[in-house]
């Protein structure tokens, strides 16, 4: 007999309050970076070209040109990241027409934040969830996180096809931004960084409509772990980015996302939408390039760069409440949504419109 399909009950969005204006970031740039590199007349192509207009934070923008420890920058995400989670929870709940009592079970995906008890224990207490409601926090994935979070809650769902399954993605990238560092990495960090959270319901219920949630693949690189992620220093989380990850996306990424395709009897040409984390400027033209896609076709995945940035993990779910939503620019067939993180890791999963 068929397993019923695990679908996506609801899927919200929410930021904070503050607008980081790109062109106001530049100006702090250039007076934060205007000894280094060469002086910021070299640097200020990094902010034009990386096609953002508008990012959100937890903080205002004068937050970011103080030193600040590592405590403190925690507890602004512990606060900031819990707001957001209740929102974001809420609307996602009203969408679904349910109550936070109704859920079994709760995944939470993080990594910039340090958190125990763990976010899902922390929003517990501002929700009225059960108190045998299941919990799964999960740390370190990175951008990888939205892609692969939505692969482990429906492995939930499909585990106990009665229960109803939340799987909530927060990331306050923005916070991580450390004002004495001069590196290249630091500097591209404030380039394209913000802060954004996703919630989404997902089950197996017969009573559930929805897109249903394909198969979900991953690859992870051999000795590819400086490629992305943090380096733990005294005052916070130190940025790690390759420079080669667009070549690595360029070269070796279509193959591996036609491999998993074939093993479900598709080809890129199968796809009808394309749902790809905007990592930034250049990893969206090497994916573009990758699926013989003309230059801006990946529309959605550039307009949420343009206004959010890169919010790590919840930016690629972004992505997917825009293309849902959008149905003129959606062709037949499944979505392909796929992101990138530490490990290095690329996440694939289709989702069934």
């Amino acid at each position: 007999m068929p397993q019923t399909p695990a679908r996506l009950a609801a899927l919200a969005v929410a930021w904070p309050p503050h607008v980081l204006r790109q062109e106001d970031v530049a100006a702090n740039g250039a007076e934060m970076f205007a000894t280094t590199h060469g002086g910021f007349a070299r640097l200020a192509p990094i902010y034009r070209n990386a096609l953002i207009e508008t990012r959100h934070s937890c903080v205002p923008i004068d937050w970011y040109l103080k030193r600040h420890s590592f405590s403190e920058r925690n507890d602004l995400f512990l606060e900031n990241a819990l707001v957001l989670l209740a929102e974001a929870s809420g609307k996602a709940l009203d969408q679904a027409g349910l109550t936070a009592d109704q859920l079994d079970s709760i995944v939470v995906v993080c990594t910039t934040g340090i958190a125990t008890p763990a976010l899902d224990a922390r929003l517990m207490q501002v929700m009225p969830f059960r108190p045998d409601v299941k919990r799964l926090p999960v740390f370190g994935l990175g951008c990888a996180g939205g892609v692969v979070g939505l692969a482990r809650a429906a492995d939930m769902a499909r585990a106990h096809p009665d229960d109803r399954v939340l799987l909530l993605v927060i990331e306050l990238c923005a916070l991580t931004f450390r004002a004495q560092d001069r590196s290249r990495s630091n500097l591209v960090a404030t380039a394209l960084f913000g802060d954004g959270c996703a919630a989404a319901v997902i089950s197996c219920r017969d009573d559930v409509t929805g897109p249903a949630l394909g198969v979900s693949h991953e690859h992870t690189w051999p000795d590819s772990l400086e490629v992305m992620g943090w380096e733990v220093v005294d005052d916070g989380l130190k940025v790690v980015f390759s420079r080669d990850i667009p070549t690595l996306v360029q070269n070796d990424f279509r193959p591996i996302a036609e491999t998993f395709l074939e093993g479900q009897g598709l080809t890129p040409i199968d796809i009808g939408g394309f749902v790809c984390h905007p990592g930034g400027a250049r990893v969206i033209d090497a994916l573009e390039d990758c699926f013989a896609l003309e230059r801006g076709a990946l529309v959605h995945t550039r307009q949420v760069l343009r206004d959010h940035g890169n919010m790590s993990a919840a930016t690629v779910l972004f992505v997917l409440k825009a293309t849902l939503e959008d149905r003129a620019e959606r062709a037949e067939g499944p979505l392909l949504l796929t992101t990138l993180g530490p490990g290095f890791t690329t996440a694939l999963m289709l989702v069934h419109p």
